[in-house]
């Protein structure tokens, strides 16, 4: 019975430790041809467990430049 606690609790830890989040970063600046920028944030998370990176949760905003 300690044996099969010991095991459920190292898989927990394991499961909960295995994905870590970071972001909001910029993945994409462009030009709207209009003397503007578009720019693309997204989060990026990392599974540690499967050793995969996913990007998700983009947001794009645009930016008047003038002078």
């Amino acid at each position: 019975m300690k044996l099969l606690k010991i095991t459920f609790l190292s898989i927990s830890i394991l499961f909960f430790t295995a994905c870590s989040t970071a972001g909001p970063y910029v993945t994409n600046i462009s030009s709207d041809g209009n003397g503007g920028m578009n720019i693309e944030k997204c989060k990026v998370k990392y599974n540690a467990l499967f050793d995969f990176i996913d990007t998700g949760d983009c947001i794009s905003s645009s930016l008047k430049l003038s002078r």
